[in-house]
């Protein structure tokens, strides 16, 4: 049997026990980089016939000096820590796992929405600080009737709006890239974003981080919005400009605000954000469950080994490359 070399950029659990049970079934052998960086990346490129990825960048340099690449996988939904446009030029497949995290994501979105609108982390401070004042967090508005604007309606966003029409919310959705019909098919609105911003009472960033999308909620966007707006990020943190999001909470322009992504990561614990009562932050961590986890090792272990071994894997980015001769063979 062939024996592939597969370069891991970076994981965030314990082991790569799950991918080497899957792979090595095929006569692959992976190898884990010490800390993912270029540096490293390039010391194992030449002999990769694939590359796994999950938080770290697969720089351009990484892929020109791999001559054997076959396929970069991803580990999670999106993909803009892979050069695409590149991978696509030189044949290389690009797969990942548009299924993996729906639930996840979308429940802890709620989560925070439901602890944001309801104070949860306030009263929950003044009863451990031996306060009992219910009426302490005034005003606490019904969830019900509100109004959520998702921007991004990829299957995260989708996902999101069945559960919260369920809930009674109405939804508003910007995303260019989506026609009218089929937003209004998934129970929701389009709108443009200007509207969003001004109409919404939460708004829940699900939109891919590229040029278009960084810091579109800077201090223009954060002046348009009510002063009793949420806003929740469980996509990626540099779709926000932090410091400005900071001041508007400071300043009470803002109702609260839940963040799982941050654009510098860990988060700097000196940040303004850290020190404001309204404000939850969790730790990156809204697309973990034990479920969610283990159908994403299996997936993209699968999607891996299915082009090394000649079939079509379960989901294409770039599905333009089956068209050339080199992927002919795939069944």
């Amino acid at each position: 049997m062939n024996e592939f070399s597969i370069l891991i950029t970076d994981i965030a659990w314990p082991d790569i026990s799950v991918e080497k049970g899957i792979l090595e079934r095929i006569g692959a052998k992976l190898i884990l980089s010490a800390d993912g960086s270029e540096t490293d990346l390039l010391r194992h490129a030449p002999l990769a016939d694939a590359i796994l990825t999950n938080w770290k960048q697969v720089p351009e340099s990484v892929v020109r000096a791999a001559p054997k690449l076959q396929v970069i996988s991803r580990y999670g939904i999106g993909v803009d820590n892979i050069p695409v446009r590149l991978a696509t030029e030189l044949g290389i497949l690009v797969t990942n796992v548009p299924t993996y995290c729906l639930d996840e994501v979308s429940e802890h979105t709620l989560a925070m929405i439901f602890a944001l609108r309801r104070k949860l982390c306030w009263y929950n401070s003044q009863v451990h600080s031996g306060e009992w004042q219910p009426l302490s967090g005034q005003p606490l508005n019904r969830l019900k009737g509100q109004t959520l604007g998702i921007v991004g309606f990829g299957k995260i966003g989708q996902t999101l709006c069945r559960k919260a029409l369920g809930l009674g919310l109405s939804v508003i959705v910007y995303d260019p890239l989506l026609s009218i019909e089929k937003i209004q098919a998934a129970g929701a609105r389009k709108v443009e974003f200007n509207e969003l911003l001004s109409v919404a009472d939460i708004i829940s960033l699900h939109a891919p981080l590229n040029p278009a999308t960084e810091n579109m909620i800077d201090e223009r966007a954060l002046t348009l919005m009510k002063s009793s707006v949420l806003l929740v990020n469980t996509g990626r943190g540099g779709l926000i400009d932090h410091n400005a999001l900071a001041k508007a909470l400071k300043e009470k322009r803002l109702a609260g605000a839940g963040l799982d992504v941050f654009d510098r990561e860990p988060a700097p614990m000196d940040h303004m954000l850290m020190q404001l009562p309204n404000v939850i932050i969790t730790p990156h961590i809204a697309f973990y469950s034990e479920e969610s986890l283990q159908d994403l090792l299996v997936q993209t272990a699968e999607n891996t080994a299915d082009v090394l071994t000649g079939r079509r894997p379960g989901a294409v980015v770039n599905e333009e490359v089956l068209t050339l001769a080199r992927w002919s063979h795939l069944k």
